[in-house]
């Protein structure tokens, strides 16, 4: 038994090392999991800025002749995409470019009055002998009187403008391709599925495959990316902080239906303003959907509610571009080569993590997480991490060892038992009337010292077997038991 248990753990430590040994390319079948930091690795590239603003360009007569001004942008939101295609598509949702894509009629006043403000207020205070913020009232009532007089003139171009920020920290402006409108609030009004496919110029970009939403389950894992206001506008963060997208974990905790009756997906993962639009990541490196909106409090300045945000699915995402040519595959020239260079990292083959990086950097340069792991691997190269101390191979030597150790006595007991015969056994042959001739051949100084006298016996020493058997009449037909000691 103890033979057979030490066989069996051999068996099973060498499948094991046939498994090790395969390693992640020995199929799709036995692709190795995907550790939290890949998976977020694997998506940050492909998450992007998306500014949203309006500005104009106001041309009014302030009584000394025509003059063209352009104010501050009237409008500018913040929120975030992925690309869904290496040539350059992004998708994101509807109501973050929504001011931008259909201009409100509201903004054209606002401008021009901006511009009034801007390029014919300080000329009236000065020619009044007034400084700016001297007298409020008198400034007030100026203020009022040139809004009178010069904004029925003012002519207003609205310069809307789409802008994709990537990981890189590059801008690059953006085209509309398709828009479905954002869900309304009230019920009844007509509503799209609030997402947005816009074009950039370039190519090999990385991406993000989508998942197959009809799969999700109630506390599947996800992570959602995006670039949350309270982010971009902290006080303590630098500049480059609105490069690299944010992360917040969370699971899947919902099915539910909008407004407009189509379906979207409860999560508890916390999302704040400029989260709008970013992807809800699966543990395998897929877009389970796309943020839409989150809850907030009652009231006018109502607060985000946590735990409770919602995301389109990706299912719908791929009913959104169909008739596009989009082709959402998830495949590119620099995931091929970022993939890779991550699965040789976190597998300790640090030079081969160099090569695929470096490759990575030549499709895409100047991407922050792209740079970090490569300086990474470039360390480890040069001052490689202590290996640890190989116990697994330790613990398969010793149980090979010992089971030969087992296997040796166990044959060694076989073969000089193999012949014997147990006293039940001859018991067994009396009771049965097959009684077995038993022959004495203890040595001569063992038979002297213990003259034990079996009954029945035949007495024989051991250098007198030869010439004995022929000289005695023994009954070959019967079993002959040699007792010897």
């Amino acid at each position: 038994m103890v033979l057979r248990s030490s066989l069996s753990r051999i068996a099973l430590a060498l499948a094991g090392l046939a498994v090790v040994a395969a390693g992640p390319g020995a199929g799709s079948a036995r692709a190795q999991a995907l550790s939290i930091q890949e998976t977020i690795l694997r998506a940050k590239p492909a998450v992007v800025l998306i500014i949203a603003e309006v500005g104009a360009e106001v041309t009014l007569n302030c009584g000394d002749g025509p003059t063209t001004v352009s104010p501050k942008p009237a409008f500018r939101e913040t929120g975030t995409g992925w690309i869904v295609e290496s040539s350059g598509f992004v998708i994101t949702n509807a109501h973050v470019i929504q001011p931008a894509h259909e201009p409100p009629a509201w903004l054209v006043n606002q401008q021009a009055q901006k511009a009034v403000t801007t390029a014919c207020l300080p000329k009236a205070l000065k020619a009044a002998n007034l400084e700016p913020g001297q007298s409020p009232d008198r400034e007030e009532a100026l203020k009022r009187r040139l809004l009178d007089q010069v904004l029925g003139t003012a002519k207003v171009k609205l310069n809307p403008q789409i802008v994709v920020q990537l990981s890189s920290g590059a801008p690059v402006k953006a085209e509309v391709k398709k828009y479905s409108p954002p869900v309304k609030g009230a019920p009844g009004d007509i509503s799209g599925r609030d997402l947005a496919l816009l074009k950039i110029p370039g190519e090999h970009f990385p991406v993000l495959p989508l998942a197959d939403s009809k799969f999700a389950q109630i506390g599947d894992r996800i992570y959602i990316f995006g670039f949350p206001g309270v982010v971009l506008s902290h006080e303590l963060l630098n500049e480059s902080s609105s490069r690299e997208a944010s992360v917040n974990p969370g699971s899947v905790s919902g099915f539910k239906e909008d407004v407009a009756n189509l379906p979207v997906i409860q999560t508890d993962a916390p999302s704040s303003w400029g989260n709008s639009g970013g992807p809800a990541v699966t543990d395998k490196g897929e877009v389970l959907g796309v943020l839409t909106f989150v809850s907030v409090t009652p009231g006018a300045e109502g607060s985000i509610v946590q735990g409770f945000n919602f995301i389109i699915p990706s299912a719908a995402v791929r009913d959104f571009l169909e008739g596009t040519q989009v082709k959402p595959t998830g495949k590119s020239s620099f995931n091929d080569a970022w993939f890779a260079g991550l699965r040789e990292f976190f597998t300790e083959d640090w030079a081969g993590a160099v090569s695929q990086f470096q490759r990575a950097e030549k499709h895409q340069p100047r991407l922050p997480d792209v740079k970090h792991m490569l300086a990474q691997a470039q360390e480890k190269v040069k001052n490689p991490p202590p290996r640890p101390f190989p116990w697994f191979l330790v613990a398969i030597g010793v149980t090979v060892l010992s089971a030969g150790g087992y296997g040796a006595m166990f044959l060694r007991g076989w073969q000089r038992n193999r012949y014997r015969v147990q006293p039940s056994e001859v018991i067994r042959l009396q009771e049965s009337g097959k009684s077995p001739v038993i022959v004495d051949v203890r040595k001569p100084e063992i038979y002297d010292a213990m003259p034990l006298k079996i009954p029945g016996s035949v007495r024989i020493a051991p250098d007198e077997m030869a010439s004995a058997v022929k000289a005695l009449d023994l009954d070959v037909t019967r079993p002959v038991v040699a007792y010897c000691t």
